[in-house]
């Protein structure tokens, strides 16, 4: 694709890098076969091609309109188009590029705004999420059915494992996982004692700064960011394996710290070593024999791989991997490719389209009647616990019921 970007971004280093990508794309259209947007719109300015014209455009202008921003908005950062895309077009950072300037040129109505202010704010607090969703399970009673749907069920930790081993691995606590579903962690400490490994928490590691990131507030996000690699560099030098992610979307964060921070001299090589050092939770297990774990007969189960596990992290059979190895026959699903309509904060932003993707997901996941729907991101599962009849919870959590 020829490009002639604009004097106030050509000699930047977003503004190089963007036209980097823009000229890796050869215009074929195959990303709108699997654009979840561009199937329920069949609008091109919805689909991955036709934003990336529209950044462009604003590239080369230096000029956006509310138009503009709208069709940017639309788009769920899911990233199948890059899975699909023949040329390897970095389409999602494309759009993380496109978000952050137009943020600072198209003025946004006041209710945005302050919406987005607030999931800022609210969503990378733990302790803020966590006071907030206690207060909505308190008065759940007189809540509108529809607020009172989306609320998660009261989840404990269980026991978590005494350290004993040798071998020591980093869990991220997280944000929201952490409020809404602690066992997630719990259960990945309990499995993954069982063949000799102790998981840990910082306490002093955060929010993995992808809620800002994508909210086009990269300043916070990378303060999110250097934080987490503080917090855990003392446990890098002392000998720790890996960072353990038992949610794909702060996972996918967590691997692209080295591109994050790629300017940033301080922490360039940290948060590249931080990148190299963390795995998705599936893929330390199927790199460990787990042929000593005990498993018990399970019920039909449909397993959900998130856009951030399977398009982002290049990981789409990991987690059925796993469960196979310990037994579980995986009920049948169908598009698996496509978004559930969670993707972060899309859910509260764009909830009518984000409504109809839950919808076609949940018919897809429930095509062959399973008693239970696993998945690997805590979005994912909070989003598909509104709508299916079944039982939602983290894949882990299965494996320790079986194996414990």
């Amino acid at each position: 694709m020829k490009t002639d970007i604009h004097d106030r971004f050509k000699n930047t280093p977003e503004g190089q890098e963007a036209e980097s990508i823009l000229r890796s794309c050869v215009h074929c259209g195959f990303c709108t076969a699997t654009c979840p947007t561009y199937q329920e719109l069949n609008d091109e300015r919805d689909g991955p091609r036709g934003r990336i014209y529209l950044i462009k455009q604003l590239l080369e202008s230096n000029e956006a309109t509310d138009k503009t921003l709208t069709h940017l908005d639309r788009c769920l950062t899911c990233r199948s188009c890059e899975t699909t895309c023949p040329s390897g077009v970095k389409y999602g950072r494309l759009v993380d590029i496109g978000r952050e300037i137009i943020e600072q040129k198209v003025e946004r109505p006041i209710k945005d705004k302050v919406i987005r202010w607030g999931l800022r704010q609210v969503l990378p607090n733990e302790l803020m999420f966590k006071s907030l969703l206690q207060l909505g399970h308190a008065v759940a009673p007189v809540l509108p059915e529809n607020l009172r749907n989306k609320l998660p069920a009261k989840q404990f930790t269980g026991a978590w494992p005494v350290p004993k081993h040798s071998r020591k691995m980093i869990a991220l606590k997280g944000c929201v996982q952490g409020a809404a579903t602690p066992n997630t962690n719990g259960a990945a400490a309990r499995v993954l004692d069982h063949i000799g490994i102790d998981l840990i928490e910082v306490p002093e590691a955060g929010c993995c700064g992808a809620v800002n990131y994508h909210l086009a507030d990269a300043v916070t996000a990378r303060q999110h960011v250097r934080q987490n690699i503080d917090a855990w560099w003392p446990h890098v030098e002392a000998g720790a394996e890996a960072l353990v992610m038992t949610a794909s979307g702060c996972g996918l964060m967590v691997k692209e710290y080295g591109d994050v921070l790629r300017y940033d001299p301080d922490y360039a090589e940290k948060a590249r070593r931080i990148s190299d050092l963390t795995y998705d939770l599936s893929e330390i297990l199927n790199n460990e024999d787990l042929s000593g774990l005990k498993t018990k007969s399970v019920e039909k189960v449909a397993v959900h791989c998130p856009c951030t596990l399977q398009h982002g992290q290049k990981l789409p059979d990991s987690v059925q991997q796993v469960l196979e190895k310990c037994g579980v026959v995986p009920a049948r699903t169908k598009d698996k490719h496509l978004c559930c309509g969670s993707a972060g904060t899309y859910s509260i932003l764009q909830p009518e389209m984000s409504q109809k993707l839950l919808s076609n997901k949940v018919a897809a996941l429930t095509m062959d009647n399973p008693d239970t729907i696993v998945t690997a991101n805590i979005g994912c599962q909070l989003h598909l616990a509104t709508q299916a009849e079944v039982p939602v919870k983290h894949w882990i959590e299965l494996v320790d019921e079986i194996t414990s």
